[in-house]
């Protein structure tokens, strides 16, 4: 699915690094930045009519926004972000520049524990 916004390499680590962590579990993955996204992953039983714009905006510039009434709080630094649906579940992990975020059928807090680990990882260690 990848459309020049990282290089299909990087896609497709992105993509195996949440597979290795949540197995069939995943059902999508999205690489954004402040300006773009790109969907990685779409899993074939799933439709393709989620409005990633709006998801990106508000995982993105609404993320800012939380993060900076958290700041310097007793909870210490962000880390990820966990959301619930009745469908699936959503994690994001960002970086300053750059974020993942995947969807999921059901999976255990050790479960999220990992990609999120995985991903944080991966993008702070990457230089494209």
């Amino acid at each position: 699915m990848a459309t020049g916004l990282i290089t299909d390499e990087t896609a497709d680590q992105i993509v195996t690094t949440c597979r290795t962590a949540v197995g069939d579990s995943l059902r999508s993955v999205t690489y954004f930045t402040r300006d773009d996204y790109e969907q990685l992953y779409l899993r074939e039983d799933l439709e393709r009519d989620a409005d990633l714009t709006s998801f990106i905006g508000h995982e993105w510039r609404g993320f800012k926004t939380t993060q900076a009434a958290y700041e310097g709080s007793e909870l210490g630094d962000y880390n990820y972000t966990i959301r619930v649906f009745d469908n699936g579940f959503l994690i994001r992990v960002t970086t300053d520049r750059e974020g993942v975020f995947a969807t999921t059928d059901g999976l255990t807090m050790k479960d999220f524990e990992e990609v999120a680990t995985s991903l944080q990882s991966f993008l702070g260690e990457r230089v494209e």
